[in-house]
């Protein structure tokens, strides 16, 4: 298990550095000057400079390169020289951090991976993401949840009752739930059930988590608000998985051990849970995995339009302030996301099929 464990982190390092090299590249060939973004446009000369030496803007992409996967690295390598501000161990960035060792004017360090600060707010990016991910997480999770459960009761009723209207209305829901693009979902609910039965269903057309109670006293947590957009965000993964759960369970289901098992007089109730749906997981644990990623990684259609304020938010947010330190930690705060959920899939798939061996 160990082992296993140890060659996904492995791959996975190899997968982070790919996407660092792309997304440094790529938001350094954008069009705008970091320096005028921070100072403002009539900002003069000398200061566009200052700010570009700070920045380290002024030297050669390769060693700029080498910073930004400098600072990424939980261990970084630094100078005390400030006149080196490309390697400048400078305290105001990096703390907290844990000397390791010292070679003549250089220093290893074990730090939090830096990613910047923003051009608007100046305020570190991840305190940034840290302050938007629970909303986000929350968001997703719910979502995700909702559709899940639904999902697999609706599934393996269709595959149970083949053929049936149950069946082929669960069609109509699949495909109807997999051509409605998101965002077009969310300005449906939220002008249907948040602007045109608000009065009947009480919910907000902007989905805050937290709310002013009636005398002002203070916020409260508000999960009413969550409803739109949840079941807005969890529409198209509730679709394909319902699919994915009828296939699965028809194929399972005409398996030789489903015969045997109904041969021998076993419960229909514990045939088609214990033995059929177990079996057939193992697609569904791949497209919920996918799924959550992609939730996690910011439903950025339905964050924005019900205002939710999570990592959708403020990639929107920075990509129309051309703040690029924001766009780009987001990015790649997914992108870890997105391995540590799949080595934690592969462990699942383990655990739900004998005949995958983790070695």
């Amino acid at each position: 298990m160990l082992h296993f464990i140890l060659r996904r982190i492995y791959y996975g390092i190899f997968v982070l550095l790919g996407v660092i090299t792309l997304v440094f590249f790529l938001f350094n060939i954008l069009p705008g000057d970091p320096a005028r973004m921070m100072l403002g446009q009539r900002a003069d000369l000398a200061s566009v400079e200052a700010i570009n030496r700070e920045l380290g803007l002024d030297a050669p992409v390769h060693q700029q390169y080498l910073r930004f996967v400098n600072d990424l690295s939980p261990v970084s390598f630094h100078t005390a020289d400030a006149k080196k501000p490309l390697w400048y161990l400078d305290p105001g960035k990096y703390e907290p951090f844990i000397p390791l060792f010292k070679a003549g004017e250089w220093t290893t360090i074990v730090k939090a991976p830096y990613l910047g600060r923003s051009y608007q707010s100046k305020r570190k990016v991840s305190e940034i993401l840290a302050q938007a991910f629970p909303n986000t997480m929350l968001l997703a999770t719910v979502s995700m949840g909702f559709a899940v459960i639904v999902s697999l009761i609706i599934g393996v009723g269709a595959a149970i009752k083949k053929d049936s209207f149950f069946d082929r209305s669960s069609l109509f829901i699949a495909v109807l739930g997999m051509s409605l693009p998101s965002f077009f979902a969310a300005i449906l609910m939220a002008w249907l059930f948040a602007y045109v039965l608000a009065d009947y269903t009480g919910l907000s057309m902007f989905g805050s988590l937290y709310s002013v109670d009636d005398y002002g006293r203070g916020e409260y947590l508000d999960l009413r608000n969550i409803i739109l957009p949840a079941i807005t965000l969890g529409i198209r993964p509730l679709a394909i998985i319902i699919e994915l759960t009828r296939s699965s369970m028809l194929e399972v289901l005409s398996q030789d051990y489903i015969r045997t098992a109904r041969s021998k007089g076993l419960n229909e109730r514990r045939v088609i849970f214990r033995h059929g749906l177990r079996n057939a997981l193992n697609p569904i644990v791949t497209t919920v995995s996918g799924w959550f990623a992609s939730l996690m990684a910011g439903a950025v259609f339905v964050e924005y339009i019900f205002d939710w304020k999570g990592i959708g938010v403020v990639i929107v947010d920075g990509l129309e302030k051309y703040d690029f330190p924001v766009v780009m930690g987001a990015v790649l705060f997914i992108a870890v996301l997105l391995v540590i959920i799949n080595i934690f899939v592969d462990i699942i798939y383990a655990w739900l099929d004998p005949r995958v061996k983790l070695s």
